[in-house]
C-alpha cells in the first residue's frame, strides 16, 4: 500500500470517529435514554463546542470526497512520489490540526489550517497533472 493509501485510510478512521465527542456531549446534556429516542431538544442545550465539533464534522467529511479522489486518481495512474506522499500528509496533519482549532473555537488557526489543507491538495493535483 502506497503512503497516500494509508493516509487516506486514517483520515477516513479519524473522520469517522469525530461524532463521538459531540454524540458524547449529547448524552451528558439530556441522558443516554431522551438521546437515544429523539425525545430531548439537545440542540438547545447543546455546549458551543459540540456545536462546533459537529460543525468541524462537515467540514471534514466535505473535505474528505475530493482528497478521496485525488488519492484514487493519482493511485490508479500510477502517480507516487516524494511530493505526492508529502502532500498526503500534510493534509492529513492539517486536518488533524483543523478539527481540533475548530472544537477550540480558535478562528484564524483553523482558517489556517483550511488553508493548509487545500494548498496540500493543490500540489497534489499538480502532481497528477504534471505526469
Amino acid at each position: 500500500m502506497t503512503t497516500e493509501l494509508e493516509v487516506l485510510v486514517w483520515l477516513v478512521g479519524l473522520t469517522i470517529l469525530m461524532w463521538l465527542p459531540y454524540i458524547f456531549a449529547r448524552i451528558v446534556n439530556v441522558g443516554l435514554l431522551p438521546a437515544l429516542t429523539y425525545t430531548a431538544d439537545g440542540l438547545s442545550l447543546r455546549p458551543e463546542w459540540a456545536k462546533r465539533a459537529k460543525q468541524a464534522h462537515y467540514n471534514a467529511i466535505e473535505n474528505l470526497a475530493p482528497f478521496s479522489a485525488i488519492v484514487i486518481v493519482a493511485h490508479l495512474a500510477d502517480v507516487n512520489n516524494e511530493l505526492t506522499e508529502a502532500a498526503a500528509l500534510a493534509f492529513f496533519w492539517f486536518r488533524v490540526v483543523h478539527y481540533i482549532l475548530y472544537v477550540l473555537g480558535v478562528p484564524f488557526g483553523r482558517t489556517l489550517a483550511f488553508a493548509g489543507g487545500w494548498v496540500a491538495q493543490i500540489f497534489y493535483i499538480y502532481q497528477i497533472l504534471l505526469a
